[in-house]
């Protein structure tokens, strides 16, 4: 008895609650389709509503009668655009009305369709096709239910007046609601999938940004940890080391240690938090320009001809700079190994002094994996900007099949960050010849980030 009454009350809220509270949406498609629309039903209903009251008059209904019919039965279909389920309640108890009265008139023949004229069929048809498209699966199927019923019961009251077309109604309905609302789930599906591979993907870009920065941050504690420790032990030993300072200078050293000291610490809690299991041990040394020979090496050993050439005088540069280099290079040796393994590789470090910003160095290019550098007379200008070019041809051989086909995105991003760290600019892109090169200038100059992508990848 329980589930009865549950299964009533589900019926009863499917036919009177629409897919869409309150006001409705825009109907599907852009702002023509839907001025189309209106247009087309318009145009079905200023033809089916003489059509209805004639055929009616015919059956033997008043004239104003068969009239008022004919605008309750076909009139509805405008409201149908937007408001499907209420229009078929306003519509099938027109046809159910009109079905009634036409058992106290006498059908001529040829005319002898009963309960469902062929206007009020077609009218019907059209109203499906619409409720298909906006309503739930459960509206369709009670709409269906109702209908059935109707023609049942129809039957049994006008036995003599039935015509075996009386299930037409119902069978033609229920085909098109199943077709038309199968199609319409179906690309409802496709749009979902559509839009949370689209959140999938905003999620993962965001995940790869935050462990890139993550792993940034790790980098850069140590970098900064080295520094602060230096000024720690200078400012703790200054009193013993010069002699005659005054009691003022003494503390102020003693403040700065302590200040240090308490930096230390809060980077370490920060590094706690920011450090993985995985990498809670890491305690090597942070690569800089002295390692792009080891870099490479490593390159050819995995079956790519890389060649190297650094511009000289370079060695003093920020640490933090040399390490943004460092993985600037290996993240994009790393993307040749595994979308174009055996491509010829170029990799230079160059860098940029004077006002006219025109190269320091000249970089000297040769098939010298093993060697950290090239030599080259240096300028006397201080350098403003280094710049860091890593270019690769297509894969060679038809064996050199990419080892991926689709990467994480995680080389791109890290490159963007480190760039974005220190204030400069990243161009990534493929190259006519299948190719595909990797620029980044890093300037020397005190620019904060922009918090803004430097420059399109």
């Amino acid at each position: 008895m329980l589930t009865a009454r549950r299964a009533l009350r589900a019926f009863g809220k499917a036919l009177t609650t629409p897919a869409y509270a309150g006001s409705p949406p825009p109907v599907r498609g852009t702002g023509r389709g839907r001025r189309w629309a209106y247009v087309l039903v318009f145009g079905l209903v200023t033809l089916l509503v003489p059509v209805t009251d004639t055929v009616l008059q015919e059956y033997g209904l008043p004239g104003p009668v068969a009239f008022v019919l004919g605008l309750a039965q076909a009139g509805p279909l405008l409201l149908a655009v937007t408001r499907p389920l209420q229009a078929w309640w306003v519509v099938i108890v027109a046809d159910t009305i009109g079905a009634l009265l036409l058992l106290f008139t006498s059908l001529s023949d040829g005319l002898g369709i009963w309960p469902w004229p062929p206007p009020a069929i077609f009218g019907y048809i059209v109203l499906c096709l619409l409720l298909a498209v906006r309503e739930r699966r459960s509206t369709l199927i009670a709409v269906w239910a109702v209908t059935l019923l109707v023609c049942s019961v129809l039957g049994v009251i006008g036995d003599s007046r039935t015509d075996p077309t009386n299930m037409l109604l119902p069978v033609l309905g229920g085909l098109v609601l199943l077709l038309v609302g199968a199609v319409r789930e179906r690309k409802d599906a496709q749009r979902r999938l559509a839009e949370q591979e689209t959140i999938s993907e905003a999620e993962r870009a965001r995940r790869t940004l935050l462990e890139e920065r993550a792993r940034i941050a790790r980098e850069l504690h140590d970098v900064v940890a080295h520094h602060m420790s230096v000024i720690t032990v200078q400012a703790d030993s200054a009193p013993y080391r010069l002699d005659g300072l005054p009691s003022g200078a003494r503390e102020e050293f003693g403040s700065i240690a302590e200040t240090a000291r308490e930096s230390l610490s809060e980077m370490r809690r920060l590094l706690g938090v920011l450090r993985s299991e995985e990498a809670h041990g890491e305690r090597a040394p942070q690569p800089g320009l002295d390692r792009l020979g080891q870099l490479v090496e490593a390159t050819v050993r995995a079956g790519v001809p890389t060649e190297l050439s650094v511009a000289t005088g370079l060695s003093g540069l920020p640490q933090a700079v040399q390490l943004s280099v460092y993985r600037i290079v290996q993240e994009a040796l790393a993307n040749v190994v595994r979308h174009a393994p055996g491509a010829v590789t170029h990799v230079s470090v160059t860098g940029a002094a004077g006002k006219d910003g025109r190269d320091r160095d000249r970089p000297v290019s040769g098939p010298a994996p093993a060697a950290a550098s090239a030599l080259t007379p240096a300028s006397l200008r201080p350098l403003t900007a280094i710049t860091v070019l890593v270019v690769n041809g297509p894969s060679l051989g038809p064996a050199s099949a990419p080892l991926e086909t689709a990467g994480t995105g995680h080389g791109l991003v890290g490159m963007r960050e480190r760039v974005r760290l220190v204030g400069g600019t990243l161009d990534t892109g493929p190259l006519p010849d299948g190719g595909f090169r990797v620029a980044a200038r890093i300037p020397l100059l005190s620019a904060p980030p922009t918090g803004k992508d430097p420059a399109p990848s």
